[in-house]
């Protein structure tokens, strides 16, 4: 059995956000792999407080023994369950949109709640980084109206970019699939041709995933 954690990073309707309809399609393609346990994080339905300095706060008051406020026990809290969410993964499945050349902010709470020293990368003796999810594989699902894959306007991408230095680089996760679905917004005489082939794509990754220990 393939524990497969699905990060789904969108709050739109699916009549609106291509993204969302990306994930509803990954769900449906999937939903009768019995080889798959699969697990939905829901960025916009958990409760996420911003990464700062009440998580320091929290982490001090922890060694001393004392008492945390409501917002420090939440972040905490939040904290712990992306770390065992992501820990008891061995393929996670990222679907987000590129808003504002980036990822949503809620993601990056997600990524910051993960992104931790001990846990997803070491430093060795030397200082060198030693990546420590060498043992999972992510698939990253992403939607852009505009077109970011041009020599021009691919330095200005920092969605599918950002993720792959992340969960690829410094994680050391191997990602096995990429699908982006791009241009449906710049070419609207061929938006709806751009969007079916990309969720085929999907739908195409969700197979591929489905036989990997078939």
């Amino acid at each position: 059995m393939t524990n497969v954690l699905v990060v789904k990073a969108n709050n739109r309707p699916a009549t609106e956000g291509i993204s969302s309809r990306m994930y509803e399609t990954f769900m449906e393609s999937i939903k009768d792999a019995s080889n798959l346990n699969v697990t939905v994080y829901d960025v916009y339905a958990e409760d996420m407080p911003y990464f700062g300095q009440d998580l320091f706060n929290a982490f001090a008051k922890m060694q001393k023994g004392e008492e945390l406020t409501d917002i420090e026990q939440r972040i905490v809290a939040a904290k712990q369950k992306a770390m065992d969410a992501l820990t008891a993964a061995d393929v996670v499945v990222f679907v987000f949109p590129l808003w504002n050349l980036t990822i949503p902010a809620k993601l990056q709470t997600f990524i910051d709640y993960v992104y931790a020293a001990g846990y997803a990368f070491k430093y060795d003796a030397e200082g060198n980084m030693v990546q420590l999810m060498t043992d999972k594989k992510a698939i990253l699902l992403n939607a852009r109206g505009g077109i970011y894959s041009t020599p021009e306007t691919a330095p200005m991408e920092m969605a599918v970019t950002y993720m792959r230095n992340v969960f690829g680089g410094v994680f050391g996760m191997e990602i096995i699939d990429e699908v982006v679905i791009e241009g449906h917004n710049a070419m609207p005489d061929k938006a709806g041709e751009i969007i079916e082939d990309g969720l085929h794509r999907v739908s195409e990754a969700a197979a591929k995933l489905a036989q990997l220990n078939a």
